[in-house]
C-alpha cells in the first residue's frame, strides 16, 4: 500500500493519523502497521503518525508490498490498470484466486506472483469483468462504496413476465458442501431479472440479472427455482445429478455445446479508491454463449445488446 497527498487547508494542524482515518478512511489497524512496520514521511522527512502537519505539506505513507504491474504474458485481457487496481476479463475454467483444489493456477496467480485482493469473485466457469485490488487498502476502500454488477445468462424456457424480482432465501442443502437451495429458513436473497431475448425455436432466453444480495450460486439457484435453469449448469441444470429436469428436450445437445454454465459478468461500475472517479466497464457476450442461439437470433441479440449496452 502506498499513498501520497497534500494536506488540505481544513486539515491544518491535525495529527497525521487523524487525517488518514477521517479523510482517507484508513483503519486503526492499518495506521498502526504503518507506524510499526511501514514508512511515514512529511515533505520527504520521516515523521510519526501522531505528529501534526500544516496545510500544503506533502504526506507519503507506505506499508507492505503491492502486487505491482501485472505480468506481460498473463494471457488475461486487461481493461484497466494502475498502481491500485486492475480490471480484467476472467476466462472460463479458471478460479478467481487459489483454493485448496486449485493451488497451481488461478486468475490472480496468472496476473502476479505477489498476492492480490479480488474485490469480487466469479465461479470457475463464469466469465466476465472482475476488479482486483493490488493491496488491502484499495480493496477495503472499493468495498465501502456501491459497486454495480450486471450479468447475462442463457437459460432454458420462456419467462411469463419479461422482468421481475426473485425474493427467495437461500441456504446450503443438507449434507452437501456445494449445493444451495431456496428454503424459507435460508439467508435473504434478492435477484432482479430482465429478459433481453427469447429464442422460441430453441426454447432458451438471454436474461440480464442484477444481484441485490450476493449469496453463493445465487443466480443459478434462483433460476432453477423459477424453472429456468442455466444452460450447461452442471450443479443446477436439467442434466445435473442433483437437480435433474426432463422438461427441456434439447438440453443435452445445448449443454454439450457450451460445456459450462452460460453465465457472464458483462457490466461493472465502481468508485476508484484514489481518484474517487466512477469507472464503468462492459464486456461483450462470449462466443460460446452466443453460439447457443440460432443464426437469426444471434443477429437480433447483437442489435439488442448494441442498442441497450
Amino acid at each position: 500500500m502506498k499513498i501520497s497527498f497534500t494536506v488540505l487547508p481544513e486539515d491544518d494542524n491535525k495529527e497525521i493519523r487523524t487525517i488518514l482515518s477521517s479523510r482517507y478512511m484508513m483503519s486503526n489497524i492499518l495506521i498502526k502497521k504503518i507506524k510499526l512496520y511501514g514508512t511515514m514521511e512529511v515533505n520527504g522527512v520521516h515523521r510519526r503518525v501522531i505528529d501534526r502537519v500544516n496545510a500544503g505539506d506533502t504526506i507519503f505513507a507506505a506499508y507492505g508490498q503491492d502486487s505491482g504491474k501485472t505480468k506481460d504474458n498473463s494471457g488475461i485481457k486487461i481493461y484497466y490498470e494502475d498502481e491500485q487496481i486492475v480490471v480484467c476479463e476472467k476466462p472460463n475454467n479458471l478460479v478467481t484466486h487459489p483454493t485448496h483444489n486449485h493451488l497451481d493456477d488461478s486468475l490472480t496467480s496468472r496476473l502476479s506472483d505477489i498476492p492480490m485482493h479480488p474485490v469480487m469473485r466469479l465461479d470457475r466457469e463464469t466469465t466476465g469483468i472482475i476488479c482486483i485490488a493490488k493491496n488491502g487498502y484499495a480493496h477495503d476502500l472499493i468495498q465501502k462504496k456501491p459497486m454495480n454488477k450486471k450479468y447475462l445468462a442463457v437459460v432454458y424456457g420462456k419467462y411469463d413476465n419479461p422482468c421481475g424480482t426473485i425474493d427467495k432465501p437461500i441456504k446450503r442443502r443438507p449434507n452437501s458442501v456445494m449445493i444451495r437451495d431456496v428454503a424459507e429458513d435460508g439467508h435473504p436473497s434478492v435477484t432482479h431479472y430482465r429478459v433481453k431475448y427469447t429464442d422460441e425455436e430453441r426454447n432458451i432466453s438471454l436474461v440480464e440479472f442484477i444481484l441485490e444480495t450476493g449469496r453463493c450460486h445465487q443466480i443459478r439457484v434462483h433460476s432453477t427455482y423459477m424453472r429456468h435453469p442455466l444452460v450447461g449448469d452442471g450443479l443446477y441444470g436439467p442434466n445435473s445429478t442433483d437437480n435433474p429436469d426432463n422438461s427441456f428436450d434439447n438440453s443435452v445437445e445445448l449443454d454439450n455445446l457450451i460445456g459450462r454454465q452460460a453465465l457472464h459478468a458483462y457490466y461493472l461500475d465502481f468508485v476508484h479508491p484514489e481518484s474517487q472517479e466512477t469507472l464503468q466497464f462492459r464486456s461483450p457476450l462470449p462466443e460460446d454463449m452466443m453460439n447457443l442461439f440460432s443464426v437469426k437470433s444471434q443477429k437480433m441479440i447483437n442489435e439488442i445488446l448494441g442498442e441497450t449496452n
